[in-house]
């Protein structure tokens, strides 16, 4: 069971903890948000949530052939 799977659907994570899901920096990610790829959430002043749900949005199968 992977850790998206794991994780209560609509749950909310960090920035930190979405890139390592992702294999990604936290850099990346950001860059991600800002071009409106990923929606993300500011619950404070400088805290910023993603859906665990919009992560999995962001992974696109690669095609096999055969």
């Amino acid at each position: 069971m992977s850790v998206i799977e794991s994780t209560k659907p609509g749950a909310f994570v960090s920035l930190a903890q979405a890139a390592d899901i992702l294999g990604i920096s936290v850099h990346t990610l950001r860059r991600r948000i800002a071009a409106g790829e990923l929606p993300a959430f500011r619950t404070g002043r400088r805290i910023i949530r993603v859906r665990v749900t919009d992560l999995e949005r962001l992974l696109h199968r690669v095609p096999t052939w055969g």
